[in-house]
């Protein structure tokens, strides 16, 4: 009995209210981040095709179109006469490249928009969910758009070309495509969290011309990283590159015939590197968050 009378023992005791737990609170943020992809499908992932899709309508289809003098400048932009064909290496450079800036932006322009002065991310940090968690979702959320948009560009990237340049790709190890496609995903949006936590949202611009333009021009996307041994200086630097490995692990799991790198010289990086950038990522955006 309590004390306004009401017997709250029996069967018509109110029924208590469902406590959240993190698993169904983190399940629920990526509902609603499902849902807004879904919303915006078209538009966030037509901006990830179409610079692919354009440079491959190039140097696979015009160039080898126009005459000699083109078919000859694709083949050396592909490596060395008799090799394989421009088309064929560009398949896993241009998805690994999809990959690798569809999950940085993911991450990055949805928390230009929350850090700034009007600070929204406090609404999100008040959700029965650890901070660092909070940034674990985002990363997830970041890694499933970059998976998405390198499954898009994969059939376009094979099936425009012109006749006789069709890519030789053929899956010959399924786990291992699926793993680099997954860690790829993930080190990215790691990388693009712990990015956006540490540059001014007023400066973000600056991370095109100094980050992701760099990247792509240096991460083996046109051209395998065996083909830098003439320029061995360089061929040392760009091993900074996150998206080189993306790229090489793409070319191992599409595009065996292509030199590529071991498996021992990118799988550790692409599993060690997820897992540490995604521990200075959570830390640096709780610091963001808090402060």
């Amino acid at each position: 009995m309590s004390a306004t009378g009401i017997d709250t023992s029996g069967p018509l005791a109110p029924a208590a209210a469902p406590r959240p737990t993190l698993p169904r609170t983190f399940l629920a943020m990526m509902a609603r981040e499902v849902r807004v992809m879904r919303k915006n499908f078209v538009s966030t992932f037509a901006r990830v095709i179409i610079q692919p899709v354009l440079f491959v309508f190039v140097f696979a289809y015009v160039l080898p179109k126009i005459g000699p003098g083109g078919a000859s400048f694709a083949g050396q932009a592909g490596g060395r006469a008799g090799g394989p064909a421009f088309s064929t290496i560009l398949v896993p450079g241009l998805i690994a490249s999809s990959v690798v800036m569809q999950g940085m932006m993911a991450v990055v322009f949805p928390l230009m928009m929350e850090l700034s002065w009007q600070r929204s991310i406090t609404d999100r940090a008040l959700a029965p969910l650890p901070v660092p968690l909070l940034a674990i979702q985002k990363i997830v959320a970041a890694a499933l758009q970059a998976l998405i948009g390198g499954l898009l560009v994969l059939p376009a990237v094979l099936l425009i070309h012109a006749d006789g340049q069709a890519p030789r790709v053929h899956i010959d190890d399924w786990p291992l495509f699926v793993l680099v496609m997954i860690m790829g995903s993930l080190l990215s949006a790691a990388g693009g969290l712990l990015l956006g936590t540490l540059m001014d949202p007023q400066k973000m611009q600056m991370l095109f011309a100094l980050v992701l333009l760099p990247m792509s021009m240096l991460g083996c996307v046109y051209y395998p990283w065996a083909a830098l041994e003439h320029v061995r200086w360089l061929q040392i630097t760009v091993l900074v590159n996150p998206m080189v490995y993306v790229s090489e692990g793409l070319r191992a799991a599409l595009t065996p015939q292509v030199g590529h790198m071991s498996f021992w010289a990118y799988g550790p990086v692409l599993v060690i590197g997820t897992a540490v950038l995604t521990w200075f990522a959570t830390r640096t955006f709780t610091r963001r968050v808090l402060t």
